[in-house]
């Protein structure tokens, strides 16, 4: 029996290509999932692999598809050949049921993981480089520092600004923004009164 795995890595993807595909390779049972790849905890597929017994054949449309990395994919496979069970990936045409087939698979798996490997090194590569020219990766920090001298001369008024809730609203940030800059011993030493 031909039992099939489909995944895609976002809830706003859509499986359906996959599950035609699976389809027309003659799978007869279909699990999908909505889950990325690198996480450990996939549902379907530990159903799809209770459900398959020896002599089955577990159909994927993309090796990539059944895990993100190479560990991953040949811990997969180790359990399927334990017990009897064939793997197809259809786009990368491996059949682990023949030799060929089996030889092809270790050579695109491992292919697949140095892809992968390219890509992080690259991405950190571009990251160093950016870093060097002061060019920081992730959001921008919501408090500069001109922002943090204006506040603490906000807090230090207590004439104008008599309650905190009072700087907070006119420096225009969250409650837990401020206090995660600005905590309350911090506030304490920049008034003398102890109105928080």
């Amino acid at each position: 029996m031909f039992i099939g795995y489909a995944r895609v890595s976002t809830l706003d993807q859509n499986p359906q290509f996959q599950i035609e595909e699976l389809r027309k390779a003659g799978c007869e049972k279909i699990f999908t999932e909505k889950k990325s790849g690198a996480k450990e905890n996939r549902p379907k597929l530990k159903e799809a692999l209770e459900y398959a017994r020896a002599g089955d054949t577990l159909v994927v449309w993309k090796l990539s598809r059944l895990a993100r990395s190479l560990t991953q994919v040949m811990a997969t496979v180790k359990q399927l050949e334990e017990r009897g069970i064939n793997l197809r990936a259809l786009t990368q045409k491996i059949d682990t049921t023949t030799p060929e087939g089996r030889l092809f698979f270790h050579i695109n798996a491992a292919f697949d993981q140095f892809q992968r490997e390219i890509i992080v090194e690259n991405t950190r590569a571009g990251l160093k480089v950016a870093r060097e020219h002061g060019r920081i990766g992730g959001r921008p920090k919501i408090m500069s520092d001109e922002r943090m001298k204006l506040i603490r001369a906000m807090i230090k008024d207590t004439a104008a600004y008599p309650f905190i809730s009072d700087v907070i609203r006119s420096a225009g940030i969250g409650r837990r923004t401020f206090y995660k800059y600005f905590p309350p011993e911090q506030i304490h030493t920049l008034r003398d009164d102890k109105i928080l």
